[in-house]
């Protein structure tokens, strides 16, 4: 069954995040949209292991609502590694204000995201590379979500932040630590938020120093 923008309103009711929502209906209807594009083109490209739509809204589009709720100030945003769209397709609905930029260098995943973005009508743009190829210090916030050796790509993804920016991770366990030695900017001030419903799911938000 398709997802539709009345079970995305209610999870957004339950994530106490409908303020965050555009609309809200409007916004709803656009987040289902992506949803459903995103179930579409998940039976040909795995992008994501979850193939139910309940756990598809409350693991992909409010997480991504959640990360558009807390979204540091600034006006470019970098999704890095961004797969399935999450969280930059998400911040980019509910965000229109946001530069948001989302980095996949495999192929058919931007092609997905291209394509989502098309749809969706969204100024978002997609990289077609890897995100360390990008200007370093060039973004106001760099978002990671489940991005493979995610620990080798924290250094680089840091390097991506503007001065006094920030680096967002959606994951589990503690803040991260930044190997500073490879970096200009060596200090970080952690803060994190856990995710409504969830057990161990949360974001850390790092501000450089």
């Amino acid at each position: 069954m398709p997802i539709t923008a009345t079970q995305v309103l209610a999870a957004a009711e339950r994530w106490g995040l409908l303020q965050t929502l555009p609309g809200p209906e409007t916004g709803a209807e656009r987040l289902a949209s992506y949803g459903n594009l995103l179930l579409h083109w998940n039976t040909r490209l795995s992008l994501t292991a979850i193939r139910d739509e309940a756990e598809l809204i409350e693991r992909h589009l409010m997480e991504g609502v959640f990360a558009a709720q807390h979204h540091p100030a600034g006006t470019t945003s970098l999704d890095f590694g961004s797969g399935t769209g999450v969280p930059g397709i998400p911040i980019a609905i509910c965000r229109e204000n946001l530069e948001v930029t989302l980095a996949e260098s495999h192929r058919k995943k931007a092609a997905f995201l291209q394509e989502t973005v098309r749809v969706l009508g969204l100024k978002a743009v997609v990289h077609s590379g890897r995100a360390e190829t990008l200007v370093p210090g060039t973004f106001d916030t760099v978002w990671m979500r489940a991005v493979e050796k995610s620990a080798a790509m924290l250094p680089l993804a840091a390097t991506l932040v503007a001065p006094g920016g920030s680096l967002c991770l959606l994951g589990t366990g503690t803040a991260p630590r930044i190997d500073a030695s490879s970096l200009k900017e060596s200090s970080w001030k952690w803060k994190t938020l856990p995710l409504p419903g969830s057990k161990d799911r949360v974001l850390h938000i790092g501000q450089q120093m």
